[in-house]
């Protein structure tokens, strides 16, 4: 196998114990900190597949960089949501005194 080849191997091998993770677990930051793990994957995948050409592809590689950006802030988004979800429920187990 080729070196790209490898790293295309490894990018799925990541993302799948990503999803496998994401799938079997209950806490809510750790599902998100999985869904990561997974989205990294997909850019190594999509790193490897650029780097098979001679010139390297960049439009993949402008699409990774442009998923990371994303990654970051729908990971602050999600840990926002998950710190507002969670207090809300101890609001409600406290009988919502402040």
């Amino acid at each position: 196998m080729t070196r790209p080849e490898w790293f295309v191997a490894l990018g799925l091998l990541v993302f799948a114990l990503g999803s496998v993770r994401l799938l079997f677990v209950r806490d809510t930051v750790t599902r998100l900190v999985a869904l990561n793990i997974a989205g990294a994957g997909v850019f190594l995948v999509l790193i490897a597949l650029a780097a098979r050409t001679d010139p390297p592809d960049p439009v993949l590689h402008a699409l990774v960089l442009t998923g990371i950006v994303i990654a970051v802030s729908v990971t602050g988004l999600g840990l926002v949501l998950i710190r507002r979800s969670d207090d809300g429920a101890d609001e409600s187990r406290d009988g919502g005194a402040p």
